[in-house]
């Protein structure tokens, strides 16, 4: 069982035997066959009696816990649940409609085991629900608050209908995620999102049960957040005053996140992709603001591998100073335990642009012991304020620049791989360290849009070249749904090297995305890993991967978050979902 699983396989085993005895007539739900439709699909989701549907009461409420974000996520559900009146594209058939009054359920009542846990890595997000057929009360069970919002979300999608609201009754749900990490990451440097932005990308994560906002704040292009001890970095590194993220911006969003049960995890990128930095503070960064590829000169004598240039210099002690400060306003501004450090992309000739360097590599010193002195003398700086360190795997893996494994302590890093696809997650567990996977064959949301650079002149021609031919971008072509959801991110991997991969991410990288494109960008592919990471791309009986059985689903609940005003793309013509089965490539 993957890492990410939060009860042992005997409660699990346990359930199912509970299940055996006491079903007395079970049926499959929520896969589509009869219309019920949850996304992501919950581990186990069985009908208790035949299928049916029952009146929600007018005056239906939601007992809950008092708990400040639990209290506050009952009333939002309460809210859509009553508001949403969602109306399936495909009427729910198979199901026995019962209208009356005596039979409505009138409360959700919620019991959680443990109300002081807090959200973290690894927490307990197992519930269970149980909706009876001809009881008014039905019931949420969760071990903490964070389970009890996923139980929550799920309860909201088995809620139809208009004017009258019908919910799904004779109904027993036992859910757990595979994966205790279930991510996105955005970019915010290269182009600003407005704090509107992340939070409706936020409140959709939820909607997904994600429960990781990875937050690539700073880059090369713009150094948006606003830290008190530096406010130089931002008020000049910036786009400009009214694309910055203030500290009270940064409490909105983290609150918005724990009251979504969705953790912010920040990312500072450095020693590279700190262009922006020399803004500020021109004397600590190498080859900032010039040329990325020098006119005469191979791929590998350029400065970056896209435009935007600039690495911090490890030989400044100047460059830890300002550093410091960095990291103590961002342990201060973000609670997550976890603290994104990059170090990916260390390119040999921004470091060779620099004097001082150049002297260090005179006299016998390497690249590798260069970011070995900057790992060195940062990661134990950042341990000390109880965070662990997470680096995107070229600081162990590339071929050129990297550090020994002996300043990576396996206890206080992990490690986040977009190359190479599974062979990179089997060298990373194979090395001892926790993986996070965002391979970018598979879940780079930004690839196949075409490059951003100018003058290229790959595309005037009678037969484009491969690169056109691959949507343009080195990492194309376009990532599709299907792709992304028959993603296996332990793939290749013993039962034991699984435990090691602590989920993954889809990364939306911003070259070419800004808050215009970015419901389309996200949306619904977003969701197909959300399934995946959450109950698998396989039927747990049968082993056999369902993403056809997917399809329908994943329509209907793209039209369901439109209905919520998130702006997610079509993944088919209408008429493929009111047509079963004809726009399949067979029968």
């Amino acid at each position: 069982m993957p890492h990410g699983s939060v009860i042992p396989a005997i409660i699990l085993i346990f359930s199912l035997f509970i299940l055996q005895l006491c079903i007395a007539s079970v049926a499959s739900a929520g896969g589509g066959g009869n219309g019920i439709n949850v996304w992501p699909k919950p581990r186990i989701m069985s009908w208790t009696t035949q299928p049916r549907a029952n009146l929600l009461s007018p005056s239906f409420a939601i007992s809950s816990p008092k708990h400040f974000y639990l209290s506050s996520a009952a009333n939002r559900y309460l809210k859509l649940i009553k508001t949403e009146h969602h109306q399936p594209l495909v009427t729910p058939s198979l199901i026995n409609i019962t209208t009356s009054s005596s039979s409505a359920l009138h409360t959700l009542f919620i019991t959680v085991e443990s109300l002081l846990t807090p959200l973290q890595h690894g927490v307990n997000e197992t519930y269970t629900l149980s909706i009876p057929a001809d009881a008014s009360i039905a019931n949420l069970t969760a071990h903490t608050v964070w389970g009890a919002m996923r139980g929550l979300e799920t309860f909201s999608q088995l809620v139809w209908g208009k004017p009258n609201l019908l919910v799904a009754s004779g109904l027993y749900v036992w859910d757990s995620p595979l994966f205790a990490h279930r991510g996105l990451m955005v970019d915010t440097s290269r182009n600003y999102y407005g704090v509107d932005d992340i939070l409706r990308t936020i409140k959709t994560m939820s909607f997904n049960k994600m429960n990781v906002f990875h937050w690539h704040i700073t880059d090369s292009h713009s150094f948006p957040l606003v830290l008190p001890s530096e406010p130089d970095l931002a008020a000049k590194g910036s786009y400009g005053h009214d694309m910055q993220y203030s500290p009270d911006d940064v409490k909105k969003i983290v609150e918005f996140g724990l009251t979504h049960g969705v953790r912010v995890l920040p990312e500072i990128d450095s020693p590279g992709h700190t262009g922006s930095w020399a803004e500020a503070y021109p004397e600590i960064v190498t080859c900032a603001n010039k040329f990325w590829w020098p006119a005469e000169s191979n791929w590998t004598n350029r400065l970056a591998s896209e435009p935007g240039t600039g690495h911090l210099n490890p030989l400044n002690p100047k460059t830890y100073k300002i550093l410091k400060n960095v990291i103590n306003d961002i342990v201060n501004l973000f609670p997550e335990a976890f603290y994104h450090a990059g170090a990916d992309e260390i390119i040999p000739g921004c470091w060779k642009a620099d004097s001082t360097i150049q002297s260090f590599l005179s006299n016998g010193g390497t690249l590798s012991q260069l970011l070995e002195k900057f790992v060195g003398s940062t990661l134990p700086y950042i341990v000390f304020f109880n965070r662990t360190v997470v680096y995107w795997e070229d600081v162990l893996l590339d071929d050129n620049v990297n550090v020994r494994p002996s300043f990576l302590p396996k206890e206080h890093t992990i490690l986040q791989t977009w190359n190479n696809g599974p062979n990179n997650t089997k060298r990373i567990v194979d090395a001892g360290y926790r993986a996070i996977v965002s391979s970018s064959e598979f879940y780079y949301l930004d690839c196949g849009h075409g490059d951003f650079l100018g003058n290229d002149s790959q595309y005037d021609q009678l037969q484009p070249s491969s690169s056109a031919n691959n949507g343009g971008s080195w990492c194309g072509p376009f990532k599709t749904w299907q792709t992304i959801y028959d993603y296996d991110i332990t793939y290749g991997l013993s039962e034991e090297e699984a435990k090691m991969v602590i989920g993954g991410e889809v990364a939306l990288w911003s070259e070419q995305a800004d808050p215009k494109v970015l419901d389309v960008r996200l949306w619904p592919r977003t969701s197909a890993m959300a399934e995946t990471l959450w109950s698998g791309n396989r039927d747990e009986e049968t082993g056999i991967k369902r993403y056809a059985q997917a399809t329908d689903r994943l329509n209907e609940w793209r039209y369901r978050m439109v209905s919520r005003g998130v702006g997610a793309e079509p993944i088919q013509p209408l008429w493929c979902l009111r047509n079963p089965g004809m726009c399949n490539t067979a029968h």
